[in-house]
């Protein structure tokens, strides 16, 4: 299972609308936090979410103890389970 963790602010909520867009992936909310999650990888393109590179950067709030970022570069975030 892989477990990503945004802050919900306005920039950051085309992250979650584009990793909802996959049918694997769930996003759901904890606290302040949208919490994006698929059994297996999830991959978000950056230009997809029209983010520009600070926000982009600067979106992950973390990830759960059984996922690891593979991936974060000015192409896309990739979440795999650990």
């Amino acid at each position: 299972m892989s477990t990503l963790y945004v802050l919900d602010v306005p920039e950051n909520t085309p992250v979650a609308k584009v990793a909802a867009e996959d049918p694997a992936v769930t996003v759901g909310r904890i606290g302040p936090y949208f919490e994006i999650s698929a059994a297996g990888t999830i991959v978000i393109d950056r230009r997809a979410t029209g983010c520009r590179h600070a926000v982009w950067y600067s979106a992950v709030g973390g990830v759960a103890r059984d996922s690891r970022i593979t991936q974060h570069d000015k192409d896309a975030l990739r979440v795999e389970p650990a």
